[in-house]
């Protein structure tokens, strides 16, 4: 195994740091999922269920990563499992995206029937099918869609025999055409389209709503739907983040296949991977600074475990009166 620079140890030390911010913030948002009543609905639970993708993101992509950067020296195919996790969680983490925007969507739409149709089971096996279909995605250059071709033709070319062995790099063992025609292009670009056109509409029949006038004795539905706002509102904004932490690397890889000749900046694809990683630590903090319920949640988990003392209100209880930044 080549020598670590100090350039290498300065992009090290700045995954670890990612890393002991992105495992224990999705930990907390897990562990509040899980101890809190009142964040036990679909919504919450596709939360949670991208909350494990970042955990391992900072668990098991970040150390590969280090990994891979380090160069060391080996078979392909183990070269081709220490890219692939990456691709796995990127793609989970896009599905819980677009479930949330989806789920979000329908409580604005229908309400009155939401509870009827959105009930713990569907929301369940709509995450284990999220799964799944990641996996397939993810794994996909495992069943042949990339460049062993490549590797071996270079190898015999050096008149080398038996099974290739590479210095383990990303790029020499994903297909740029399988990152861009099928992960980019079909799996990560439509999604993130569809969500932006469905927070689009969210935002229009929450506001449509809000413009109504209601009679006293109708009851009042300004509550219920600026609720609905303010939560839209901050799910949107962690889909904006994850839009831009993943565009820049895509959008370099569009470089990488479409003009092989131009020069990319070692610098700036760094800074595209740091985005990425970075990407799994903004959730919690987005949570905690614009959800409540997740707020004082993670202070009594705080309080309890952490201080030994108890908060003075239980977190599973909404406050007597939502905050604008609920």
């Amino acid at each position: 195994m080549p020598p670590v620079s100090a350039f290498q140890a300065a992009y090290i030390s700045i995954e670890v740091l990612i890393a002991l911010v992105s495992v224990p913030g999705n930990v907390l948002v897990i562990w509040a999922v899980r101890v809190n009543q009142a964040l036990r609905d679909a919504t919450f639970y596709f939360i949670a269920s991208l909350a494990v993708a970042d955990v391992a993101v900072g668990a098991l992509v970040i150390p590969l990563a280090i990994l891979i950067n380090i160069g060391p020296q080996t078979s392909f195919y183990t070269c081709l499992m220490v890219a692939c996790p990456v691709l796995i969680l990127t793609q989970s983490s896009i599905l819980a995206l677009l479930a949330i925007a989806v789920d979000r969507y329908l409580r604005v739409k229908i309400p009155l029937r939401y509870k009827t149709v959105v009930t713990p089971r569907r929301a369940a096996v709509a995450i284990a099918g999220c799964w799944l279909l990641s996996l397939v995605v993810g794994l996909t250059p495992m069943f042949g869609w990339n460049n062993l071709g490549a590797v071996q033709r270079a190898w015999a070319a050096n008149g080398s025999a038996g099974e290739p062995v590479i210095r383990c790099e990303f790029e020499k063992v994903i297909s740029m055409e399988y990152m861009v025609y099928f992960n980019f292009f079909v799996w990560v670009l439509p999604p993130l389209l569809l969500m932006a056109l469905v927070y689009l509409e969210v935002f229009y029949l929450i506001r449509r709503q809000l413009s109504k006038k209601v009679s006293a004795s109708a009851g009042d539905p300004h509550k219920y739907y600026g609720k609905e706002l303010r939560i839209a509102k901050s799910l949107a904004l962690i889909l904006l983040l994850f839009a831009l932490s993943w565009l820049p690397l895509h959008i370099l890889n569009c470089i990488t296949l479409f003009c092989p000749r131009c020069h990319k900046p070692s610098l700036l694809t760094y800074i595209a991977i740091f985005l990425t990683h970075g990407n799994s630590a903004m959730n919690p903090i987005v949570y905690a600074f614009r959800i409540h319920k997740f707020r004082a949640t993670f202070l009594k988990i705080w309080n309890d475990h952490f201080r030994c003392r108890r908060a003075a209100r239980p977190a599973d209880k909404d406050p007597p009166e939502e905050r604008p930044d609920d």
